[in-house]
């Protein structure tokens, strides 16, 4: 009997790798994903970049389908990048069609699988997206992404009472600054207060990050288009 059922695992378990093909392993990201049509959170966010003083804030952040997305901040503060709409993972997947699939295997220390997208279409603002995904759970842990005007962009994700609907508890969004193309004239405050009015194309090499934790998600409830306006 023992021996029976080792068997039977054993097939499913081999049933199960050959079923997660690239495809496969989109696919049921895709499906978490779109069970959300659009929701309002509530979180604190965190602005770690050298040349800006911006405290702990409260924020409300708006997403309805298929790529809207607003961030709104109790300080006025907030610092983030044009490519901003990447912090929502639905973005990755509004036309998934307009892909090619590249399965790099797993990453050795997390055992996360990890795929890259690679845009069909030569004048599409996305270069290349780079996904590290649990296939066991259908989230995405981790994301880079390559685009033609802003540069590059990395998110982390973290997490919990969410998850079925892929929506994650904390948010790391990072970013170089060299590649963010501030509005001309704007000067900052340097954070350490060594450097003062510092004109923003002085800007070199640096790490821009933002830090969202969440602490509600009302889903699909309904987002009037005024948010977004």
């Amino acid at each position: 009997m023992k021996k029976i059922l080792l068997i039977a695992l054993l097939l499913n378990t081999v049933l199960f790798a050959k079923a997660q093909s690239v495809e496969d392993v989109i696919k049921k990201v895709k499906a978490k994903l779109d069970k959300v049509n659009d929701y309002e959170a509530i979180g604190k966010m965190k602005t770690n970049v050298v040349f800006i003083k911006a405290p702990i804030a409260k924020v409300k952040v708006y997403y309805k389908k298929p790529n809207k997305l607003r961030i709104n901040n109790e300080s006025g503060i907030s610092f983030i990048p044009k490519g901003s709409v990447n912090i929502n993972l639905n973005n990755l997947f509004v036309n998934t069609n307009g892909f090619d699939m590249i399965d790099m295997g797993k990453e050795a220390k997390t055992n996360l699988r990890i795929i890259k997208l690679l845009p069909k279409d030569e004048n599409a603002e996305v270069v290349l997206s780079t996904l590290y995904i649990d296939e066991s759970q259908s989230l995405i842990k981790k994301s880079k992404t390559t685009t033609k005007e802003n540069g590059t962009y990395e998110l982390e994700m973290s997490y919990g009472k969410y998850a079925e609907y892929g929506l994650a508890d904390k948010v790391i969004f990072t970013f170089n600054t060299k590649d963010y193309k501030l509005p001309k004239g704007i000067t900052f405050d340097y954070d350490d207060g060594s450097k003062k009015d510092q004109p923003a194309d002085k800007l070199k090499d640096k790490k821009g990050k933002v830090e969202i934790s969440y602490s509600s998600y009302t889903i699909n409830r309904g987002v009037p288009d005024s948010v977004f306006k």
